[in-house]
């Protein structure tokens, strides 16, 4: 069995007209925050959704405690790897129905008093829980979308590029759960990303350029 986390061994990916990724190789362990950075198009995105298990890798494998995630259910691990996409988006009529879906696919009762909590954690008032979601900002969208995604908290916390639509405010909410978690219950984060902020509060840096891995730091 792996010590780490994470492991990303040799991955690579290739479409019938490209290469994207070149056997990028790298150990995650737990509680890290991670950041990964490079020019636009060098194939990050494409990395964070292979080790999110949203695409398969051409060559190569991800393994999460020392096992291939080819090889496990990958809802399973989905629940302790979680994606959280650039703009995500919120479905039903209102938050309360974005809050319990976690709970909904575990045939669990909704907490509904850690809803409410979570919602003031990321400096929306309570009230929160029964707005329609058409109603809500952007900014609002996005921190209701990702304690969406921490209602159960996973074990690692996939970032693509998930502020860089968010204005200052914004962005400095979600800064601040995120570190929390980590202090807290030790979250591990891997994040694409450009801001110059989100880069400089990793523990580690690591580069793609043109699919190679260049740099880690």
């Amino acid at each position: 069995m792996s010590d780490h986390q994470l492991e990303i061994s040799n991955i690579s990916f290739k479409t019938d007209s490209q290469s994207i990724l070149e056997s990028i190789s790298f150990s995650v362990e737990k509680g890290e925050r991670v950041t990964i950075t490079g020019p636009s198009g060098g194939g990050k995105s494409t990395l964070l959704k292979i080790i999110g298990n949203i695409i398969n890798p051409t060559d190569g494998k991800v393994l999460f405690h020392g096992e291939n995630i080819q090889e496990t259910d990958p809802l399973k691990y989905r629940q302790k790897v979680s994606y959280f996409f650039q703009n995500a988006s919120l479905f039903d009529q209102t938050v309360r129905d974005n809050l319990s879906f976690p709970y909904d696919i575990r045939d669990e009762e909704f907490n509904e008093e850690k809803a409410r909590d979570m919602l003031e954690r990321v400096s929306l008032s309570r009230s929160y829980l029964d707005k329609p979601v058409n109603g809500l900002s952007g900014g609002e969208k996005q921190r209701v979308a990702l304690i969406r995604n921490m209602m159960y908290l996973p074990e690692v916390l996939l970032l693509d590029e998930v502020t860089s639509s968010l204005d200052a405010e914004n962005k400095e909410i979600i800064h601040k759960i995120l570190n929390t978690l980590n202090k807290e219950s030790g979250l591990t984060t891997l994040s694409v990303t450009h801001d110059e902020n989100e880069i400089s509060q990793a523990d580690r840096v690591i580069t793609i350029i043109d699919g190679r891995l260049e740099d880690s730091k």
